[in-house]
């Protein structure tokens, strides 16, 4: 299979949206419940760090990688906080390193220095791609918040704290 990394568009909101939601009934994902509207989603993802792979022949989008500022402080104007979808049909396939990789590129070039997120202790696929692409685990943010679907309905979550910082990190 061949798969094209490319700019998501408002075209591949369908696609995207449901591929989040499957992250969502998982429960190793996210903490969010539900997926946003196209717009809540557009205005809160940096729209030059956002993603979609798609199967070249078909024109399926398999994945989508994005991020957003993790403060509207000048201080923190290179760091944010990234997250990365492969529909489950497609899990296993070398899908999320070519989004992952895209997206560290173009965060690289961008001057972000850097870019970091959470990820829950079961979701083991997603922090083995993590090591690979050079980020560290900070810690653990033990019983950080409750899992409002999937699941876990319920149960205290405790979640990696991961960052990489950019080859070009000016600090």
């Amino acid at each position: 299979m061949s798969v094209t990394v490319r700019a998501m568009t408002p075209d591949d909101w369908p696609a995207v949206e449901r591929i989040y939601q499957e992250g969502i009934n998982t429960g190793n994902a996210t903490f969010e419940t539900r997926t946003p509207t196209w717009q809540a989603f557009d205005a809160g993802k940096l729209a030059a760090q956002r993603f979609v792979a798609v199967e070249d022949t078909t024109g399926t989008v398999l994945g989508w990688v994005a991020a957003s500022a993790t403060s509207a402080r000048p201080a923190y104007a290179g760091v944010v906080e990234h997250s990365v979808y492969v529909a489950a049909a497609a899990q296993g396939r070398g899908i999320g390193w070519d989004l992952l990789a895209s997206f560290l590129n173009s965060v690289d070039a961008s001057g972000i220095w850097t870019v970091q997120s959470s990820i829950f202790p079961e979701n083991g696929a997603s922090l083995a791609l993590h090591d690979r692409a050079g980020f560290r685990r900070i810690g653990t943010r033990e019983r950080i918040a409750r899992s409002e679907a999937g699941p876990y309905v319920g149960v205290w979550r405790d979640t990696v704290l991961i960052e990489r910082r950019s080859p070009t990190d000016p600090s």
